[in-house]
């Protein structure tokens, strides 16, 4: 298990342009081969270089589990080819996109953007856990303002306990609150991170790192 710190094309957020479970890190083409191994040994995962709707931001448009990866609409077939040689693929057919915004989920549970539409809670079906719904932070964003893995989650350091009892319950696993990337409350925006390993923006601080080691389990 590790914590690596480390960009993606030049940005700390990450979490915007990646996205991981426990067998599969998607991320966006144009990274160097050494940090292509570099997450493939710390996440211990296989490494799949795409674009998902044509752009680079990845984390924005991917949510999932072990499961299965939804993805919206506008991926491309040549896109849907690559992620389905690692991962079975849900494609939601609803206007909203940025999945990676508004699912938080792990292999136990997943928690929904409260008003997100019927296509897309039918979708979430395909991960094959049970949904919730709730803000974090008073905000709809959960998959923005959160991190999960199968050992706990990590949340805006402006969640409510009554937020982290929702989503301790839903995904079983602990929380705790943390900025990153410098005390950025959009988690997710700074760490792309499972069971086995975290990659943590190059700004976050020590006490940051402290909180994602103790958080995650890594």
């Amino acid at each position: 298990m590790a914590v690596i710190l480390a960009d993606v094309l030049g940005s700390p957020n990450i979490g915007v342009y990646c996205f991981c479970n426990e067998e599969l890190a998607i991320v966006p083409p144009g990274l160097t081969k050494r940090k292509l191994k570099q997450f493939e040994d710390t996440l211990e995962v296989n490494v799949c270089s795409t674009t998902v709707g044509g752009t680079a931001l990845v984390g924005a448009l991917v949510a999932g589990n072990s499961k299965g990866l939804l993805v919206p609409h506008t991926t491309q077939e040549y896109e849907l080819q690559r992620i389905e040689k690692f991962s079975k693929v849900i494609v939601v057919e609803s206007n909203w996109t940025a999945l990676g915004n508004v699912v938080l989920a792990n292999d136990f549970g997943a928690v929904l953007h409260p008003d997100a539409p019927q296509e897309l809670k039918k979708s979430v079906g395909g991960l094959e856990v049970p949904a919730v719904y709730s803000n974090i932070a008073l905000l709809p964003f959960v998959g923005a303002l959160a991190v999960a893995t199968n050992k706990g989650a990590l949340l805006s350091p402006n969640a409510s306990k009554e937020e982290q009892s929702v989503i301790q319950a839903a995904l079983k696993v602990g929380t705790e609150l943390s900025g990153t990337n410098g005390g950025v409350p959009f988690v997710k925006s700074g760490i792309l991170a499972n069971s086995k390993g975290a990659v943590v923006g190059p700004l976050t601080r020590g006490a940051e790192l402290m909180q994602v080691t103790k958080a995650l389990g890594v």
